[in-house]
Order: structure tokens, then sequence, then C-alpha cells
């Protein structure tokens, strides 16, 4: 009888949380989501295969892990950050031995079922294991120089790796993610200034580092006239597509640099170009709305959570959101660099679109048990 009682009670408590969830945002993701299923479809020349159908099937099984991870507490994900952070980390290594190449980068491990990135992983982890170090460190503690020895060894490690693999945009993704939290937890902002201080100078020795097509970006984004049928082709196509959109876009299957194939990789990197061709600056303007919804509610939402360790998580997811999305769409426009970052929810690859959602659900988690005091010995309360 008293198993009966505690079964039916945890079913109440299992469906007081589903009905406590942010559907709103919930729906939200579902919108980009249905933009990128458009835009590929679009892409495969109005046919769902071979883009649009595997990405119903991948938001699918992401969305369903999303609502799982946002369902378990908060105090599971605190316990389990810095394991989570080693096994991505292992995952890393992993790739160094036996990787699998995809266009000329070593950056996948093949599981059988799945083809996984792990260094997509990492930016969750990452943040993970950042919120949790900062939790049990008060303001004062994280400001002192002895503090930033673990935080700093967290960032550079992955970073390092994903580098060698190459893949210069996920690096710099990590790198940025990492210096956000640390400053939401405290830094001071003169380690930030010596740090930048630091990347400026070490330049010329970054510059003879860089692979010669890396070299070739950096010029490009300097000069895209240079070589515009080589290393330049992609971002001015990306341009002229952007110009010949409009205000209203020339229609769904409609837009003659995607169609006809000048613009490469239009279903991954430069699928936001293909968006503002087919569907002009309102539609442009519609999915970045979009986007400003989804990272306001998460820094508004941080604002209620009674914990540190979910506020830092919060507000360090949104931020890897804003970076995906920041550095896809001014790399698309010339304003960046061409560097390999995906739009979120919408381009086309499996790794990115889980990482998306798991992390949307680990930022519903925190603010579905946002009142949950866990202090900062690592004591947990309700």
């Amino acid at each position: 009888m008293k198993t009966v009682i505690a079964i039916r009670s945890q079913q109440r408590n299992l469906f007081a949380k589903l009905r406590d969830l942010n559907w709103f945002v919930i729906s939200l993701i579902t919108i980009i989501a249905s933009v990128g299923f458009t835009m590929l479809y679009s892409v495969s020349g109005g046919h769902l295969e071979p883009w649009a159908a595997p990405q119903m099937t991948r938001f699918a099984v992401g969305f369903v892990l999303m609502i799982i991870v946002a369902l378990i507490n908060l105090r599971w994900w605190m316990a389990s950050a810095y394991w989570i952070y080693g096994g991505t980390f292992l995952m890393l290594l992993a790739v160094e031995i036996m990787g699998d190449i995809g266009m000329g980068a070593q950056r996948w491990l093949d599981l059988g079922v799945i083809r996984l990135q792990p260094s997509e992983i990492m930016k969750l982890a990452l943040v993970l294991a950042l919120a949790r170090y900062y939790h049990g460190l008060t303001t004062r503690e994280a400001a002192r120089v002895r503090s930033l020895t673990l935080p700093l060894l967290l960032i550079a490690l992955p970073a390092v790796l994903v580098l060698r693999q190459p893949d210069l945009g996920t690096a710099v993704l990590i790198t940025a993610t990492g210096a956000t939290v640390m400053f939401l937890a405290g830094v001071r902002s003169s380690v930030f200034v010596a740090g930048i201080a630091g990347v400026a100078a070490a330049i010329p020795m970054a510059w003879g580092m860089l692979r010669d097509y890396q070299k070739d970006r950096v010029l490009t984004f300097l000069d895209p006239e240079r070589d515009p049928l080589g290393a330049g082709y992609h971002i001015l196509q990306s341009k002229i597509a952007f110009g010949s959109g409009g205000v209203t876009g020339k229609g769904l299957l409609l837009g003659t640099q995607a169609q006809l194939n000048f613009l490469p990789e239009k279903q991954t990197d430069f699928i936001f170009t293909m968006l503002a061709e087919e569907l002009g600056l309102l539609g442009s303007l519609s999915l970045l709305l979009l986007y400003t919804l989804l990272i306001g509610y998460a820094m508004y939402a941080s604002l209620g959570i009674k914990n540190h360790f979910g506020r830092l998580l919060t507000t360090g997811l949104a931020a890897t959101f804003f970076f995906y999305m920041f550095i896809n769409m001014a790399m698309v426009m010339g304003l960046v660099p061409v560097v390999g970052v995906p739009l979120p929810l919408v381009s086309y690859g499996g790794s990115a679109m889980l990482t998306l959602l798991l992390g949307f659900g680990l930022i519903l988690s925190a603010v579905l048990h946002r009142n949950t005091i866990i202090a900062r010995g690592g004591a947990f309360t309700a």
C-alpha cells in the first residue's frame, strides 16, 4: 500500500513539473527549429530529403531529451557537473586518437548509432563545471587571483584540443563562454584587460601557428575581393544573396544564389544568407526577434533563481546561445572572419542541435527548481 502511494505521489510530482515548465519558451524553440526545417526543405529544392527529414528526427529526439533534462532536479546537475566535464574531456581526447575525419578536420566520434562531435557537448560541460566551481566561492574569493587557476585550466585544455582538430570557431566559442561565466561570477575586470592585452601581444606568434586556409580566411575578411574565385568566394556570394533578398525576399524556393548553387554550405554555416535571400529583411528580423526572446527569457529568469549555481548556469548557457547566433550572423555578413559556427537550431547538424536542446533543458531545469537553496559549501535544502 505504501509503495502504491509513493508511486502515485511521484506521478503527481512529475505531472506538476510538466505543468510548471515554461511552454511558451518551448514553443519558441519549436518555432525556430521549424524555420530551420523550412529552409532545409528549400535547400533541397522542395524535398524533405536529404536535409529536412533527418533534422526533424534529430529535433524530435533532442526535444524529448530536453524535457527529461528539465525535469531532473538541479541538485543532481550540480553534483554531476565535474563528472560530465571529465567524461566530455575524455571524448575530446578520444577524437585525437580515433576521431573520424570530415571536410579536412578530425572532429567526430563514430558511436555506431550516432556520429557525435564532443567539442559541441563541451560547451555545456564547461558552463556546468564553472558554475559548480564558482558556486563554492564567495564574490570576494572569486575575485582573487589564486582562484583563477582551475577555471583557466578548465577553459584552456579543451580549447587547445579543439584547435588541434582544427576548429577555430568552436575554440573561440568555448573561450568566450568560459570568460563570460568568469565575469558573471565576479572575476575582476583587470583580469580580462590583462587577458586581452596578452592575446593582442601573442597575435604575431599565433599568426605563424595558423594553417594556410585559416590565414586566407583572415586576409579575405580584410579584403574579400583579393581572391574572388577562391578564398573570397563564400563571403562575396553571401553578400550578393543578402542584397538581392530586399525587404520581403524572393520567396521560398526562388532564391537564385541558393537554388542555382552559387551559395556554398547553404544547409549549414550559410543558411542565414539563404533565409535572407528568400524571406528578405522581414524574415531575417523575425528570426532575430525569436532569438532575442529566448535569450531575454533566460537572462530575466536568472534573476529569480535563488541559488548561485542555477544563476551562473542559466546566464552562461544564454551567453553560449548568443555567441552561436552572433558569430554565425556576423560571419555570413562579412563582419567577422568565416569560421565554422552553425546558426542555432536552424543549421543542419545533429551535434549542434542536440547541444542546444540539452542546454535549454538545463535552463528550464534551473528555472523550474529556482526555489532550491544550495549552500555555498554544497549542501542542498529545499
